[in-house]
This record gives C-alpha cells, structure tokens and sequence, in this order.
C-alpha cells in the first residue's frame, strides 16, 4: 500500500498541503512531535505501508499523478528513495548531494526493511564508504555548490547516508522558482511534481519577527501564499480555509509538547547522555 507521510507543527499547512493528495484515496498520515530522524522509523515501523511519499507541510503537490507514477516506477526499479540532492541549483542549499532533503521522498519501505535497523544505521560510517559512494553518484546531476564531506550536518543525514549506501537511489531534478527560493521538483521525464517553498517556520510569525531572525527575509507568508495560490490555480482547486480557533489550538497543544521535549534533550547533551 501507498501512504502519504508529512511531518507537521503547523496545522494551516498541512490542510493546505495535505488537501492536494487526498484525491489519490490513500492514506494521508500527519506525524507530529517527532525528532527530524525519528519520523522516517516511524514510517518504517507501520507494516501496513510498502511506500511511503514523505512531503513536508511546505511542499505542494503540483501533479498527482505524476507522484503516484513515480511511486511505482521506484518500486518497479527496485530503488530504496527517490528525492532531490540536498544541493545545486534549484535547491538553496550547499550540503551533501548523496543526501536527498526531506521536503520530498519516494521511500521503498518494503525494500530498506530487508536490511534496516537502527543499530545498522548508526553503525555505518560514511567516511569510509565516501570514495566509493562519490563515484556511484550521477555526475549529471551535480550543479551548483554541493560538499560531500559533510556527514552529520542534520539529524536525519545518517539515514540517508546509510540508505544510500545499502541501497539505489533515483535523484530528481529540480530548478528555483521565480521568487528566488521555493525548488521546483521534476520526475526524470520533466514533469513537475511539486513546489517547496522553504522556510515555513516563518508561516505564522509575525514580519518583525521574520526580519528579526533572519534580515535577509522578507514577507514568507506572503510568498508561500504565493505559491500555494499558484499550486492550487494549476489544480483547478479552491484553497482549503482552517479557522483560527483550529490553528491556535493545534499550535498550543504542539508547543506544550515541543518545550519539554528540547528541554529534555538539552538536560541529556548537559550529562554527555
């Protein structure tokens, strides 16, 4: 079976999000307060799911079908992910590409449980396989600043490393939108599947917050709000409406959560645990 998979902590994002693959009629499945690794075991351990399409809150699906094709042609092709390297020229980052960034996964769950286990995964290490996996890597698609020593540079870099290591995996190109940030993701015949806009931590906070934490940004809201009219005009869709009573208590009940949890994680760094 198919499942949809999106880590959340934004309630309107996710029914903007999530409202563009329902028309699939599986299931669309909200994870919310887990670790950036931790959700894709999370997936792994749901044996009703053989792929698992992981799209971020703030990655909208442009063409349905085009994702659902490509679901079967990983399986078909007996890859473990499909994804964007985490680099180059329609992703605004510089980080290694053997990593696909999570905003958009195909993941072979059937296939990565033949040799998965989270003992396995922090066992590996990449910088003795990185000859070896910089040569397997498709040349083609290296463009832009990329850096394959970097190893642990987020939390989930591990995982894909290993995955990548035990298994193939299908790299999709992609290019900027016009707004100069959102990545525009292609499947390999140069149909688009989605529009990552980046940055949703800033969806909800207000412009001098935006601007406080970060001076090179401007209005986010407005430009994923952008994009999100943008995906939807394409669809030939109305823009699902969320009611502040929803999102103030889905954001209350998400940062009661999230505070104890970096305080705990904190405490345990503090005891070297």
């Amino acid at each position: 079976m198919i499942k949809f998979f999106t880590r959340s902590f934004n309630i309107e994002l996710f029914e903007k999000s999530s409202a563009l693959l329902r028309e699939a009629g599986y299931p669309v499945v909200r994870l919310t307060d887990k670790s950036a690794d931790g959700y894709f075991y999370s997936m792994l351990i749901d044996e009703e799911c053989d792929i698992a399409v992981n799209i971020d809150e703030d990655c909208f699906v442009t063409d349905l079908r085009a994702v659902l094709e490509l679901a079967r042609a990983v399986e078909a092709g007996g890859y473990a992910n499909a994804g964007c390297p985490d680099c180059g020229s329609g992703c605004p980052r510089a980080m290694n590409p053997i990593v696909t960034n999570p905003f958009f996964n195909i993941l072979n769950l059937r296939l990565i449980r033949t040799r998965f286990s989270p003992e396995a995964v922090a066992a590996f290490r990449y910088q003795e396989h990185k000859k070896a996996m910089m040569e397997r890597f498709p040349n083609d698609m290296l463009t832009g600043k990329y850096n394959f020593d970097y190893d642990s540079y987020e939390p989930y870099y591990q995982f894909f490393l290993w995955l990548a290591s035990e298994f193939d995996t299908l790299y999709l190109p992609s290019k900027r939108h016009a707004d100069g940030t959102t990545t525009m993701l292609y499947d390999q015949s140069g149909r688009l599947l989605c529009e990552h806009t980046w940055f949703a931590r800033f969806y909800t906070m207000p412009t001098f917050l935006v601007r406080l934490a970060d001076k090179t940004s401007r209005q986010q809201r407005q430009r994923i709000d952008n994009v999100i009219g943008e995906v939807y005009r394409m669809r030939h869709l109305q823009v699902p409406k969320v009611s502040k009573l929803r999102i103030v208590a889905d954001r209350t009940l998400r940062w009661s959560i999230k505070i104890p949890q970096r305080l705990a994680r904190r405490v345990r760094r503090l005891l070297g645990k």
